[in-house]
């Protein structure tokens, strides 16, 4: 029987930690889940593209998630990605995260295949009927081929199990279209640069990679905004993140940045499985020089100046 997780602050997608011959470090994975309890985040994710789970079998991303699991020990809600190309390996996810007792799914349309609306809706649903648990959907075109548009919500929504989206469209109508026709499935920030916007139109969470480096200051924005209702102030963070959110899609090198400012301003977690590679000098630079403005900038604006 499921129950209804209430998606409310920060949930932070986990990178992973690698040794220096690709293995996890789950010595480095343990630090970085207490780190980010101790400074105040409401949620973690296992097997988001943020951890690389493109680069992993299915059986290790089980690995990680049950150790992610173990970790928190009930102190936070844990949520299991099922990403996969194939249905049989999200339901091995999905499975898996059951046995687990992982608190929820997150659940992406199937990459590269492309499939209609049913099919889409079909396939969420055969996952769903695996595992029993909640879901959050998780609609981002941009890596997925496809959205999950009315006729896939429609469908899927009639589940009970589905309780949220995460939406990572970057189209500000979607925000529109989940706040007026959808109110029932509870809408998440996945678009680091409208998180303001979407704490307008009634979002209540933001999952979010920089909070794997920065995780007080996406808190601050989260209890200015939707805690406190003051956007005016909302502004003034949100204005001071914008550089962090730039620098991070410099030249498509999204984890490459997060994994650098993990292990500069937290937990020492490595580098990325291929095909990826690291960031050079000039752009270590750059991340880090974002990074303390904003800190500084966030400071101030908390001891009102």
């Amino acid at each position: 029987m499921t129950f209804r997780l209430t998606l409310e602050g920060i949930y932070t997608p986990l990178v992973t930690p690698l040794n220096a011959d690709g293995s996890f470090n789950f010595d480095r994975l343990a630090d970085l889940v207490e780190h980010l309890i101790e400074k105040g985040v409401h949620g973690l994710i296992s097997g988001g593209s943020t951890g690389e789970n493109y680069a992993q079998t299915v059986e290790e991303r089980l690995q990680l998630a049950k150790f992610i699991t173990d970790a928190t020990k009930g102190r936070l809600p844990v949520i299991v990605g099922t990403g996969a190309m194939r249905t049989e390996d999200s339901i091995a996810l999905a499975k898996g995260a059951r046995e687990m007792g992982a608190d929820a799914l997150l659940l992406g349309t199937p990459p590269y295949s492309v499939p209609t609306e049913q099919e889409n809706a079909l396939n969420a649903l055969a996952i769903d009927r695996a595992a029993d648990l909640p879901i959050i959907l998780y609609n981002y075109p941009g890596r997925m081929g496809v959205r999950m548009g009315e006729d896939f919500l429609d469908r899927v929504c009639r589940s009970r199990n589905v309780i949220g989206i995460k939406e990572s469209s970057g189209d500000i109508n979607r925000v529109h279209l989940l706040a007026r026709d959808y109110p029932h499935i509870q809408m998440s920030c996945g678009m680091d640069d409208q998180a303001l916007e979407f704490f307008a139109w009634g979002a209540r969470s933001w999952i979010c990679a920089g909070s794997n480096f920065l995780p007080e200051e996406h808190v601050y924005l989260y209890e200015t905004c939707v805690v406190n209702g003051d956007f005016v102030k909302g502004r003034k963070i949100m204005s001071a993140m914008m550089p962090l959110m730039r620098v991070l899609e410099q030249g498509g090198k999204f984890i490459q940045c997060v994994k650098h400012g993990t292990t500069v301003q937290a937990v020492p977690i490595g580098g990325m499985r291929p095909p990826l590679k690291g960031l050079n000098i000039d752009e270590k630079r750059e991340l880090e020089q974002v990074i303390r403005v904003l800190k500084t900038t966030i400071a101030d604006i908390k001891a009102g100046n």
